[in-house]
């Protein structure tokens, strides 16, 4: 995927396994991984503070929703593609959101950030 080449995208999940895959997954298609916060706070922080070009959010983080963290990346600009396994995803603002189930595959994953980001899979913006 040579449109992720150089991207630097944030991953946020609390499960130590899934953070290494999601990470190895990240580098393997020339992402820069920014974390793995593996809570609210540490993601909070990054969110706030970095360069960021896309997310890949846990929903579910020790307990606690991510929306605090999505509703500062969204207010960012920065395109959030929420990982689940609970099904549908709705913000506290009740936006619709970019959703991937957990297990995924690293497949899944590039195609669920160009959703999120509007790329085409050859890398073209996709109308807005």
């Amino acid at each position: 995927m040579p449109w992720l080449r150089g991207k630097r995208i944030l991953v946020v999940e609390d499960e130590a396994l899934i953070a290494v895959m999601v990470e190895d997954m990240l580098t393997e298609l020339g992402s820069e991984v920014v974390g793995p916060a593996a809570t609210i706070d540490a993601a909070m922080a990054l969110a706030r503070e970095e360069a960021i070009d896309a997310a890949v959010l846990d929903v579910n983080v020790r307990g606690e929703r991510i929306d605090p963290v999505a509703e500062v990346l969204i207010e960012r600009g920065v395109p959030v593609l929420f990982a689940t396994g609970y099904g549908e995803v709705r913000l506290a603002s009740g936006a619709a959101a970019t959703v991937i189930d957990k297990p995924y595959t690293q497949e899944k994953l590039a195609r669920g950030l160009a959703a999120a980001m509007g790329v085409a899979p050859l890398g073209r913006r996709t109308a807005s």
